[in-house]
């Protein structure tokens, strides 16, 4: 059995729970967050917390409910402080733009990156001292932030040798040593 599967969600004041069968409505200051779960979990909501638990003994029921409660604390989390990433952009004439809902980025290629921003998630551009481009992303789902960081990250990687790319702040990008010549 989950340890923390048994753990009650505890609900904040300014949070509405709903749930209807296993879908899971969740509204805060900070946005609506709603997620669909499996049927081998039951979820049941009163006025101050939310409680999950496994539907029948099987396997697959132990080892879900455990995520569905995680899952259900995050998107609380998520309605009243909400989630942030940033991305730093390094190299020589990379820039970033933010044109309404669409992202324009110059990483180094023969043609602009243009990504449209998912809804629900809001981002917003800036520099940091070193005259770097910062991207942070905000939302209320933790998946869905994680997500367009990742995808965002995806169109550079931090290359090893000039550390040029698209990085998560913090990630530490590992540098080789360049060719050696004769």
């Amino acid at each position: 059995m989950s340890r923390i599967g048994k753990l009650p969600v505890i609900i904040p004041d300014k949070v509405k729970v709903s749930v209807k069968g296993n879908s899971v409505f969740i509204e805060g200051p900070k946005g609506k967050v709603e997620k669909t779960f499996d049927s081998t979990v039951t979820i049941t909501a009163d006025a101050k917390s939310v409680l999950v638990a496994p539907r029948g003994e099987s396997r697959l029921a132990k080892a879900n409910y455990g995520t569905a409660r995680a899952i259900i604390n995050n998107m609380v989390r998520g309605v009243t402080a909400g989630y942030v990433k940033d991305l730093e952009i390094q190299g020589v004439g990379f820039k970033a733009v933010l044109k309404g809902t669409v992202l324009d980025l110059a990483l180094g290629y023969s043609h602009p990156i243009a990504y449209a921003i998912p809804t629900g998630i809001k981002v917003t551009v800036g520099e940091n001292p070193a005259k770097n481009p910062i991207i942070k992303v905000e939302g209320p789902d933790k998946a869905l932030v994680g997500q367009v960081a990742a995808d965002i990250r995806h169109f550079y990687p931090v290359e090893p040798y000039k550390g040029k790319g698209v990085r998560i702040t913090g990630e530490y990008v590992r540098r080789k040593e360049g060719k050696k010549t004769a």
